[in-house]
């Protein structure tokens, strides 16, 4: 006869007040904006907040089909926008990353100062990142003109990187620069976590350091590569900063193929006072995103089963 196995209490009961602090610090911020999600908050009532008109869904019925909604202005440029944004920089930040940790995981002589520099452009916040770009780009004056233009003399004419189809890679280029450092930290320390002996085995049986990399590095790594890409797609859906300081801080228009779903709707909240119909909005790409973390990490998780059989 089997004995029940008895529950301690005593570690839930130590951890209930990190969960308590939790629930607290994200579950109220969350419960609010959904309740502002349903109310007429705008110029007229800001002053009541959370006192406004109730409206329940109107305000989702509004944003998503009133082709008259001032939300909705731009707003099929800027998803357009945010899917390229998010497939090129989690690609590039990714592909860049584990590149490079792939020459670190290597010995040479002054590789702990080459990590610690590798990892500058991460520091960075990403408002100076903007900032600092924003300088880069600049026509005339931008360094990015006068290294191709003057120095290495690969254009005839010095472009406008912040207007036109040009401005997409503005954006691109400087969120890829920050964001491949954290890649190539976490798939530096994956690499030395994987074991040399299937390296030594393929070596005996012939194995081309490309073979190796394909059949045994990229494979162990692929828990890694999925929860990273995951965490580059959502963290690039919701990117904001870079393209708010590099166009003016979230009040400037960054033009057609530069406007990226957040700015779009901090934007237009704020320009049209529209808080509740803002709230709702977000909620509905929240919605999505979960949608996608469940549909991802389920897809992972079969494909790791079906691997292991």
């Amino acid at each position: 006869m089997t004995r029940k196995r008895r529950l301690d209490p005593f570690p839930y009961l130590l951890l209930l007040p990190a969960v308590g602090l939790m629930a607290a610090v994200n579950g109220l911020p969350i419960v609010q904006g959904f309740y502002m999600s349903l109310l007429k908050l705008n110029q007229f009532t800001l002053g009541q907040y959370l006192d406004a008109p109730f409206v329940g869904l109107d305000n989702y019925r509004r944003v998503l089909f009133d082709p008259d909604n001032p939300l909705r202005a731009g707003l099929g440029h800027a998803l357009r926008n945010t899917a390229l944004f998010t497939l090129t920089v989690s690609t590039l930040a990714i592909g860049i990353g584990l590149g490079v940790a792939l020459l670190l995981n290597r010995d040479f002589p002054g590789k702990a100062i080459a990590r610690t520099l590798l990892l500058l452009p991460w520091i960075v916040p990403s408002y100076v990142v903007g900032t600092l770009w924003g300088f880069m780009w600049q026509r005339d004056t931008g360094i990015v003109n006068t290294v191709l233009v003057d120095w290495l003399h690969l254009l005839d004419d010095k472009p406008f990187w912040l207007l036109g189809a040009n401005s997409f890679w503005a954006i691109v280029i400087p969120t890829v620069w920050r964001a491949w450092p954290v890649m190539m930290l976490i798939f530096l320390a994956a690499l030395q976590a994987i074991p040399e002996e299937p390296y030594e085995a393929a070596t005996l049986d012939g194995a081309s350091r490309w073979q190796q990399f394909l059949h045994i590095t990229l494979p162990l790594l692929k828990p890694v590569i999925v929860i990273q890409l995951m965490f580059q797609i959502i963290d690039n859906v919701y990117s904001y900063n870079i393209v708010s300081m590099m166009f003016g801080n979230g009040a400037g228009f960054p033009g057609e193929w530069a406007d990226l779903l957040m700015p779009l709707l901090t934007r237009q909240s704020f320009s049209y006072w529209l808080f509740g119909q803002g709230a709702a909005v977000s909620f509905v790409t929240m919605a999505l995103m979960l949608l996608f973390v469940a549909v991802w990490l389920r897809a992972f998780r079969q494909s790791m089963t079906h691997d292991e059989d």
